[in-house]
């Protein structure tokens, strides 16, 4: 549905930003496709080259295998009405009701009255929003102004969506409803959507294909199962590490906590579970087996794209050897396991 080929914009001013760095991918039709990086990492610039809001320097933006940095005129307008996109702010018209902000981008394409009033009416139910028509943006919570925004993208029945920090200016619970208005679209419409974020609980929820931007670069980028199980650069690691509570014993270890400190003959280490060795009694297994005792201090269980992920922080004790065999077979069972600290 979208492929980018090596595109790279920079902003010329008092001094040259290099935005985006020759940066490709793929986005399959109907997936939902995951961007994510700090303030300043190029994502924000890069969604806006997909509908030429931003005229890339160079590089190709295909959409349905046609490159439309060629097109010009009418010939793109039209090409970019296959394109909607939500915004972090909601972009909403203030002096227009929620109506006639939805009937906006519907008036410049010769419907009759008729016409835009039956599609403004099936967008608001589609959003559920179908007794706020009359209105006023003033009148509306952030999620509702959002909805306002996702009823208007998708106005002139788009193939694509394109959501840029869509949930950053709301709640935990209104950006949960949005997500999950947005994953209901996706299957109803079959829309093939972009997500741009700094929140890796976004992509978690709701992508299946992700790319990690640094520095106007795509650093790492794949299924969201493999990001979360696997990481390869520290800022993935770091990303990853915002949607799990274990992440507390680096803080531990790093201000030397009480907590982490090991009694000679223990070790401090962690598990990190994938697939299904989290449903296996593996920590019961080892302390029988090894004859060895293990006290948990933290655990993390998640679900990323059906499949659990997880792992505990344990305080191990007993005999070097039998410790050292305990964590050779857990590695056996596909148990990755860190030794943090040692008695």
């Amino acid at each position: 549905m979208i492929e980018l080929r090596h595109i790279s914009k920079t902003f010329r001013g008092k001094r040259e930003v290099q935005a985006v760095q020759d940066v490709s991918l793929t986005v399959e039709a109907g997936e939902i496709f995951g961007v994510i990086g700090f303030s300043g990492a190029g994502k924000s610039t890069l969604v806006r080259c997909i509908n030429l809001l931003e005229q890339p320097d160079q590089g190709e933006v295909l959409i349905k295998g046609r490159d439309i940095t060629k097109l010009r005129g009418k010939e793109l307008r039209g090409n970019r009405q296959d394109i909607g996109m939500i915004f972090q702010h909601f972009n909403l018209f203030r002096s227009r009701t929620v109506g006639e902000n939805i009937a906006f981008p519907l008036q410049y394409r010769g419907q009759s009255r008729g016409d835009i009033a039956q599609r403004v009416k099936e967008l608001l139910e589609l959003v559920g929003l179908n007794d706020k028509i009359d209105a006023y943006p003033s009148q509306l919570s952030g999620g509702q102004k959002q909805r306002v925004g996702i009823a208007r993208a998708l106005a002139s029945k788009p193939s694509i969506l394109l959501c840029d920090e869509a949930t950053s200016a709301l709640d935990p619970q209104t950006t949960q409803s949005i997500l999950a208005l947005l994953r209901e679209l996706n299957k109803r419409l079959d829309l093939t959507m972009v997500v741009i974020t700094h929140e890796m609980p976004v992509i978690k929820s709701i992508c299946t294909h992700a790319a990690v931007m640094d520095s106007g670069r795509i650093i790492e980028q794949g299924a969201i199962f493999d990001i979360f199980s696997n990481p390869r650069e520290q800022i993935t690691r770091e990303f990853t590490g915002t949607t799990s509570n274990l992440r507390k014993i680096y803080d531990l270890l790093e201000e030397d906590s009480s907590i982490v400190h090991p009694k000679i003959g223990q070790i401090l280490a962690r598990f990190s579970y994938v697939g299904r060795n989290t449903i296996e009694p593996l920590i019961s297994s080892i302390s029988i087996n090894f004859n060895i005792k293990i006290n948990i201090i933290f655990a993390d269980l998640d679900i990323v794209q059906e499949t659990p992920i997880g792992g505990l922080v344990n305080i191990i004790e007993g005999k070097p050897e039998r410790i050292k065999k305990a964590i050779q077979w857990m590695g056996e069972k596909g148990v990755q396991v860190e030794v943090l600290k040692r008695g």
